[in-house]
């Protein structure tokens, strides 16, 4: 099939962002006087439902009759100034893009192919990551950026992918996307696309069947086989 669209997501993806995510939840969580530590295992399993408000819901499942009680407001509140934390971070200069992405993209745009992201994350975090880590210039290269705000149902749910082919108008044969986790992976397949999953540090034990293709990273990606 020919290829017209590369589709990335975002976290894990892009850049390893997860660690700062982390953090940016910790400084959030400590503003707001609560003392809820989220080490590495534990991430790695809230990291299991997708979006950040989310996963604050599920942590409060979690701790069953030892949950304050939040009301919408205080969770959207907590979830704001989370994403705030992670945007001073990014904008510090504390993230990198992940081996052979700029590079991808560069050579993309050059053999005409059209840049678009399908991400759950909320868009004030790629707002704050995409001049952080390709420049000034970093989000015009994406001729759609479909966020969580977007979609009504977010990974696994195919929702942002089939979005952000309505709005570049290609079938899902057109596209390549690119993933990092499980949840990606079903997103993308769910919507009918070839998928190349960049395992990341918080997936890397993940499985990952039906993916076109499995790499350490994207600088071992041949974009001349896919197109040749």
């Amino acid at each position: 099939m020919p290829l017209a669209a590369l589709i990335f997501d975002v976290d894990g993806t892009l850049a390893e962002t997860e660690e700062i995510h982390r953090a940016a939840f910790a400084n959030a969580f400590a503003e707001a006087g609560l003392d809820w530590t989220w080490d590495v295992d534990l991430y790695r399993e809230l990291l299991k439902v997708t979006g950040g408000k989310e996963r604050i819901r599920r942590w409060l499942d979690m701790l069953g009759a030892d949950a304050p009680t939040l009301a919408e407001a205080d969770l959207a509140a907590l979830h704001a100034a989370k994403n705030a934390y992670y945007g001073a971070i990014v904008r510090a200069g504390h993230c990198a893009l992940r081996p052979g992405v700029e590079r991808l993209l560069r050579e993309a745009r050059a053999r005409g192919l059209r840049l678009a992201i399908a991400t759950t994350t909320s868009r004030a975090n790629v707002e704050a990551l995409l001049p952080a880590i390709l420049g000034p210039d970093g989000a015009s290269l994406f001729e759609a950026a479909i966020c969580g705000e977007d979609v009504l149902a977010k990974k696994p749910a195919p929702d942002a992918y089939h979005l952000a082919l309505r709005r570049l108008g290609l079938a899902a044969a057109d596209c390549l996307a690119f993933e990092d986790s499980e949840n990606g992976l079903a997103a993308a397949r769910a919507a009918g696309l070839r998928t190349i999953v960049t395992p990341s540090l918080y997936t890397a034990h993940e499985t990952f069947d039906g993916a076109a293709q499995v790499i350490d990273d994207v600088a071992a990606f041949d974009l001349a086989a896919w197109i040749d």
